[in-house]
């Protein structure tokens, strides 16, 4: 063989193995960027998934938790640009009557097991309730306590006027227990639907007192003065709160109740005086 035929074979065999290595050039090119086109795939997939809350969640919420849950409500909307987060508060045993009886909503939150158990009982919760807060029991007495109420057996008094709320209630429930606890019989002036209507009695001088919880003490601000007293460690109640067979916002109702027992969530409600569960 010539040496110029050795050359031309050193030639095609170098342009050979550098057609080969562009190939492979290519060919990891093109699953570089099949890979990024799937993960950018993915990412979009995950954001539009992180995105795609949106119509109206409706809360049934026990009335203590008006306060605490409306800021929580205006959060939520805002995290979640395209929604909107409706709330019914009340007595906790009204609402789960409304729940039963085919009230349209996606959450519940209760002031009591018990009152839960209602709407679990009829087969109305979706999933397992879980406990997310608990309240204690205080006495709402006028500004400047003038009754000087210094404690539960000072309820007992003559001539006081003192509400409560309806045993049905579970602030009515706990007060009964703790008022049981301590031997002690006493007759309000009337018997309120919900926590909130029986302090707005004294906001209105309309009774001297009323066993609430420390809470609604808290959020009335000046308009009362709250009175510990140390029954009230013995009723103190759980809440519970679920999502509903019957959501019509199923996806919208696993994120409020996520937002609520969040660490962010959870620093709302004990800012509001609620104890951790």
């Amino acid at each position: 063989m010539t040496r110029t035929e050795r050359r031309t074979r050193r030639t095609r065999r170098t342009l050979q193995v550098a057609g080969a290595g562009a190939a492979a050039l290519l060919a990891l090119s093109a699953c570089s960027s099949s890979d990024g086109d799937a993960s950018d795939s993915s990412s979009s997939k995950s954001d539009s998934s992180a995105d795609k809350l949106s119509g109206t969640v409706t809360v049934f919420a026990a009335a203590s938790l008006k306060e605490s849950f409306t800021t929580l409500g205006e959060q939520f909307e805002k995290e979640h640009p395209g929604t909107k987060v409706t709330f019914s508060f009340g007595g906790s045993d009204s609402l789960a009557a409304s729940i039963t009886g085919g009230a349209p909503a996606d959450v519940f939150a209760s002031a009591s097991p018990k009152t839960m158990k209602i709407v679990t009982d009829a087969g109305d919760a979706s999933g397992t309730p879980a406990t997310f807060v608990r309240n204690e029991l205080e006495i709402a007495t006028l500004p400047g306590n003038p009754d000087k109420i210094a404690s539960l057996k000072d309820l007992t008094k003559s001539g006081l006027k003192v509400v409560l709320c309806d045993k049905e209630v579970p602030c009515g429930a706990a007060a009964q227990k703790a008022l049981d606890a301590s031997k002690l019989k006493l007759t309000p002036v009337s018997y309120e639907q919900d926590v909130k209507a029986a302090l707005t009695k004294v906001e209105l001088k309309e009774a001297d007192a009323a066993v609430v919880y420390k809470t609604d003490v808290r959020a009335a601000g000046d308009k009362v003065e709250g009175v510990e007293f140390p029954e009230s460690d013995d009723a103190v109640n759980d809440y519970p709160i679920a999502a509903l067979k019957a959501a019509q916002n199923t996806e919208g109702a696993k994120a409020f109740i996520a937002l609520v027992q969040s660490a962010e969530g959870q620093q709302v409600l004990t800012g509001a005086g609620f104890l951790k569960p």
